[in-house]
């Protein structure tokens, strides 16, 4: 499998990240460690998680995920064969998301614990603390690097604005820069990325690693009614994407997915592999044939004229 460079890193990645916020929420560990396991034998490298996953589950605090996948890393002792995100900054139980230097000391610290390693490959910024500066957040990152419990780090739902004035921090002040961002984008939320964040990250040479890649499971084409809402504890999130925008995007992937032979997920991925901003977009899956067209989506290599058949189709302009 082709394995693309994120960012300005050392970091070689799968073109898709696994989304680890279904580990210890629609996943228990045996069924989390298979689908693990199948997900690296097919070549992939790349998994991202966070401290605060999955706290929105009944009886959960948070850390759930990393525990997850830390006992699975000991058990199969491939530390060094993955490619380790997590996030900082969500709220884990105070009440408020914070990225002051002294949460992010104490909370690489729970991570590190969690994931039974002790370094993080790439360490993200989940959330935007209005209330700590940029400086004081680069800050702690550039300790945390030096002593070698960081490699790089990245922002997750940042505004453009502060983004921004976190690269030009770094710049000016010699500290970290962020080497990723992490929106949301899919072929149906488009427009907020590419008209605030996409040419920044362009600029900046940021790789992009999007969440909801597959809105939420709309784009699998398993929800085509209100009446398909029920078939998973998702479905509740996909109700907004049922307008006449939505189910055109659903026709058009119908009309790709026939010519490659392929599932509409594999191919909305395959969209997203294919844009000149992307590096790898994060998606879960939680079945075996689910992992199989995460496998095809890699390999798949969209023509021009059907990318140009789904930018049509979910165009926001």
């Amino acid at each position: 499998m082709d394995k693309r460079k994120l960012g300005s890193t050392d970091l070689l990645v799968s073109p898709i990240t696994f989304g680890g916020n279904v580990f210890g929420w629609t996943l228990d560990e045996a069924k989390s460690f298979e689908i693990l396991d199948g997900f690296f034998e097919a070549g992939f490298n790349f998994v991202d998680t966070a401290d605060t996953y999955s706290r929105w589950v009944e009886g959960n605090e948070g850390g759930e995920s990393e525990k997850i996948i830390g006992k699975w890393m000991k058990a199969r002792n491939n530390r060094n064969k993955v490619i380790l995100a997590t996030k900082v900054g969500g709220d884990m139980g105070s009440g408020k998301k914070s990225l002051t230097k002294a949460h992010i000391t104490a909370s690489v610290e729970g991570s590190l614990k969690r994931l039974q390693t002790d370094y993080v490959d790439l360490y993200q910024s989940h959330y935007d603390d209005p209330d700590t500066s940029v400086e004081e957040t680069l800050e702690a990152y550039d300790q945390l690097i030096r002593a070698g419990k960081v490699r790089w780090i990245g922002a997750s739902n940042l505004s453009a604005e502060r983004l921004k004035e976190s690269l030009e921090t770094s710049q000016r002040s010699s500290l970290p820069k962020y080497q990723s961002f992490q929106p949301e984008y899919n072929l149906y939320k488009r427009e907020k990325f590419e008209k605030e964040f996409e040419q920044i990250c362009l600029d900046h040479h940021l790789g992009v690693i999007g969440y909801y890649s597959l809105a939420s499971g709309f784009l699998t084409g398993k929800y085509r009614s209100e009446a398909d809402l029920g078939k998973s504890k998702r479905g509740g999130g996909v109700k907004s994407y049922m307008d006449e925008r939505g189910f055109r995007i659903l026709k058009a992937l119908d009309e790709v997915s026939e010519q490659y032979n392929s599932a509409p997920a594999s191919v909305a991925l395959a969209w997203l592999i294919a844009r000149p901003s992307a590096t790898a977009p994060i998606a879960s899956v939680t079945s075996l044939p689910q992992l199989e067209e995460l496998a095809r989506a890699a390999a798949l290599k969209l023509d021009i004229e059907d990318i140009s058949i789904l930018d049509e189709a979910s165009a926001w302009s």
